[in-house]
């Protein structure tokens, strides 16, 4: 078992680089300023058009797709 702990951590420590950064790279984006409103004549799944004063606060994922 001791053998087996000391070749896991020599994998471990010999897979990184010395370029590897110690902290993950973070993308640099443009603030555009607010979204804008959603407005879609016809909603699937849902009784009313949705708001983004209504969706605020909640995590939301948006699937955009066309028949083409």
């Amino acid at each position: 078992m001791r053998r087996f702990l000391i070749g896991v951590l020599f994998l471990l420590t010999s897979c990184t680089s010395p370029e590897t950064p110690t902290s993950p790279l973070r993308a640099s984006l443009p603030d555009l300023g607010p979204a804008p409103e959603l407005t879609n004549e016809s909603w699937l799944n849902v009784d009313a058009p949705l708001r983004l004063a209504n969706l605020r606060g909640k995590v939301v994922a948006i699937d955009m797709w066309t028949f083409g």
